[in-house]
């Protein structure tokens, strides 16, 4: 049956579901993206070194584990869905506070425990998603849920280049609030998950839960640093590249970075789809591989609409892998650990790829701001690891949540 086939299929609340588990991840996203947008801008007004300012995106994702542990083992406990709108609440009003910052370094206070609400909702609202729905709609869903990544960058990028020099970078942290009203649509319209409701009475701790599983625990957190070097090495400087190195304009830089995120949307729902038929492993690691020949457009392209090109289908590469990544993990998890494990694992391999900003910035500063070099070098090792990674790991697509799984 076709993409959109399996979608008519889901029921009115299956798909509010998904929904509101879509709009969480990409306002998540939007709100950590911001920062992104007005690295330099931060710099001058504080007058440190866009290094030092890039130490807010180290840590956003070095205490996203912490987030991910606390939210996921309440998910578990509590439930998906009042967890998951306590999340949202959070992360918001510590977005907003961050445009009040009076120095870099309650900036980067504010970063870390935004890094903390933030490192639960991507856990708790992909398992509240797919417990939800039926099996044969996961690699499918999983793609549309991991597309909510690059709209939150996109609806960034259109906010960067239509209001950035009216409101300045405060004014983009104050724009930040707005998740929070999605927790009014989830109150209203999303239900528990069907699949915790039927397990609460029958639920194990955390340590019993995970016995037997810790070396797919470790697998898992390994990949997913893997993956995080892909797409944060793939995103979080380039538009300090695009500014730095090629001296574009706001509205430049913002049109490049709307054409990098179409490619990822593409890319996120196409593998996510392919994924059902080939394999979760396969489409990962054929997503991974086609980002090779495409570094050169991106990062060297002589003109705007190679650029363009590159970035449009470097994201196809890195988000079509990251595309499969929901349901992969969620098959993979046992039931009682499925608010916590994907999350957690998620988070751990972000914290290992939390330098992965500031470590760019340094090389392209080595090499006397070569952003261009630093991108591709990183690019091109992470994605031949990646590819290993996914391509021999387990899979478990199609196992039905509640039952005893087969790995293969």
């Amino acid at each position: 049956m076709s993409t959109l086939g399996i979608l008519r299929e889901l029921d009115s609340t299956q798909r509010h579901t998904v929904a509101a588990s879509f709009l969480g991840w990409t306002l998540d996203a939007f709100d950590y993206f911001l920062l992104v947008f007005v690295i330099p801008e931060i710099a001058r007004t504080f007058r440190v070194g866009v290094t030092e300012v890039t130490l807010a995106l180290l840590l956003t994702l070095a205490f996203r584990p912490l987030g991910a542990l606390i939210f996921g083992r309440l998910a578990d406990r509590f439930g998906r869905r009042p967890i998951l709108m306590l999340d949202i609440v959070l992360y918001s009003v510590l977005e907003l506070a961050c445009a009040f910052a009076p120095s870099l370094i309650v900036l980067l206070v504010l970063r870390a425990l935004f890094g903390i609400a933030m490192g639960g909702e991507w856990g708790i609202g992909a398992s509240l998603a797919m417990e939800s729905i039926p099996p044969r709609a996961r690699g499918i869903v999983s793609g549309l849920l991991q597309s909510g990544y690059p709209c939150g960058y996109l609806i960034g990028a259109l906010l960067y280049g239509l209001l950035f020099n009216t409101i300045g970078w405060r004014g983009m942290f104050v724009l930040g609030a707005a998740p929070a009203l999605l927790v009014l649509y989830i109150r209203s319209r999303v239900p528990e998950s069907p699949v915790f409701q039927q397990r609460s009475g029958a639920r194990l701790g955390a340590l019993k839960a995970m016995r037997g599983h810790w070396g797919l625990f470790v697998y898992l957190m390994l990949l997913m640093a893997a993956f995080n070097m892909f797409s944060h090495g793939s995103q979080d400087v380039y538009p300090t590249f695009l500014k730095a190195q090629k001296h574009f304009d706001t509205h430049l830089v913002s049109l490049l970075t709307i054409v990098l995120n179409l490619g990822a949307l593409v890319g996120g729902l196409t593998f996510g789809a392919w994924s059902e038929k080939i394999s979760r492993r396969r489409a990962m690691a054929i997503a991974a591989l086609l980002a090779l020949p495409v570094i050169p457009l991106w990062t060297y392209g002589n003109s705007l609409i190679l650029l363009g090109l590159g970035a449009f289908l470097i994201q196809v590469a890195v988000q079509g892998a990251w595309g499969v990544v929901p349901s992969y993990l969620n098959e993979l998890s046992p039931d009682d650990v499925r608010g916590t494990l994907p999350g957690f694992a998620y988070q751990l391999g972000n914290l290992i790829a939390a330098g992965t900003a500031t470590i760019l910035a340094w090389l392209a500063h080595a090499r006397g701001g070569d952003y261009a070099f630093a991108q591709s070098v990183w690019i091109g090792c992470v994605a031949i690891l990646l590819t290993l990674l996914a391509g021999f790991g387990p899979e478990a697509r199609g196992v039905r949540f509640g039952m005893p799984r087969v790995e293969s």
